[in-house]
Parts: structure tokens; sequence; C-alpha cells
């Protein structure tokens, strides 16, 4: 049985429209402010916003605080990579972490094989100041992600690093959206400063198959920590 589109999908659908069919919004371009959009979309501001949200998760809107929203410039780049970002899947927060296992293992097997001493060393920097906000007892979410990227980075995967950016946005927005709780956010932390410190010295030693392991290890306890399972409701 196919469900029926809610008033907020449809409206994420008609903006997505309004940009890549009808062509009425450019890359890079501003959207309009919310009361004429809403009121040109004949929906409810709320709406809108919810909307807007859901296509700043797909990669397809970049969302600025005090200057606006905008068309993202890569919405095409993305669309050529096969992802469509993502725009007509009900994912589960489940499918994404899925995802994420079956290449950023790799990817750390690969950097060990690939990254210059300079990348490395900028791993462990980024590394060592995630440390440091999770002590602080600090929201890590943008230096966490700022460390995966980085790893990718080291890969030399030109597809890798425009694929992660888009899964990496999808799963915090997908967090946000459902109110995701983490229940066991001192143990998470802990996974976190372990499984990061022993990623770093596999690394470190350049020992591709036990950095693999290490960063399967480390996706897993997140998984864990995120209470993710297959009854989990789809996040667009």
């Amino acid at each position: 049985m196919i469900k029926k589109k809610s008033l907020v999908q449809q409206v994420a659908d008609d903006i997505y429209k309004m940009i890549t069919e009808d062509k009425i919004f450019a890359p890079g371009e501003q959207l309009p402010n919310e009361n004429t959009l809403s009121s040109r979309l004949g929906v409810s501001r709320a709406t809108l916003r919810e909307a807007i949200r859901i296509l700043a998760a797909q990669g397809v809107l970049d969302v600025y605080r005090g200057r606006g929203t905008f068309i993202s410039p890569d919405i095409y780049t993305l669309n050529d990579i096969g992802l469509e970002s993502m725009e007509r899947v009900r994912v589960h927060l489940k499918d994404l972490y899925e995802a994420r296992l079956l290449f950023e293992p790799e990817i750390a097997s690969i950097v060990c094989r690939r990254a210059s001493d300079a990348e490395l060393k900028k791993i462990f920097e980024v590394g060592a100041e995630v440390e440091k906000v999770i002590l602080a007892g600090k929201d890590r979410t943008e230096m966490d992600s700022e460390f995966h990227k980085i790893l990718v980075k080291a890969s030399h995967n030109e597809f890798l690093q425009r694929l992660f950016p888009i899964i990496d946005k999808s799963i915090q927005e997908a967090i946000k959206l459902n109110g995701c709780k983490l229940p066991s956010e001192d143990l998470l932390a802990k996974d976190t400063l372990r499984d990061h410190a022993l990623l770093m010295e596999f690394l470190k030693k350049r020992d591709a198959v036990s950095a693999r392991n290490a960063m399967s290890i480390h996706l897993h306890h997140i998984i864990t920590n995120l209470n993710i399972n297959s009854d989990d409701e789809p996040i667009f």
C-alpha cells in the first residue's frame, strides 16, 4: 500500500520541482522570504519551514541564520552522482548508518595506504580537538563530523568525498527532525574517545587491516547507542 504524501513532503517536492524542473530558482540563488514563498505555495509558514528543513537535510538548500535560505550550488553535482540528494527516498536512519558501514571502514584502510604524513598529522590534530570537546562536556557533533570528513578527504577518492557530506548531513538533520535521544550519551562519549584513539593509533602505524576493523567497531558503537533498529520510522 502506497502511503499518501504529507503536506510538508508535498511542499518540499514542489520547491524541488521549482528548482530542478521549472528552473524558477538557480543554484546559489536565495529563496524568497517566508511570507512570499508560503503565500506563493498556499501553505502556512510553519509548513514551509518544515519543508525547508527536509530539503536542507537532503543537501538541496543551504540555510544561513540571519542571511536566509539559498539553493545549494552543488545541487546538480549531487544529481550527477546518481543520488538526487535522496529527495525521493524515505530513508531510515538505520539505512544511513548501514551505508556508512559499507564504505567508512574501507576508507580507514585506504587512508593508511594513501594519506601523506601531513594529512595524517591533520587527522590527529582534529582527533585531539574532538577529545577536548568531549572531555569539556560540549556538543561534539561538528568536530566529530569534521574528523570523519577529513578521513574521507585523505582517501583521495573523489566520489566518496562527494558522497559522505550528503549522508552525514542527512543523519544530523534526521536526528534533529525526529528528536532522537541518546539513552547512553556518557557511554557513547567514552566509546568515541576510545574508538578514535584506537583508530588513530592504527593510522599512525599505517596498519590498514586494524584501522578498518577499528572504524567498523566505532560505527557499531554509534548504532548501538542510538538504539537504531529495523522498526525505526522513515525520516523523510
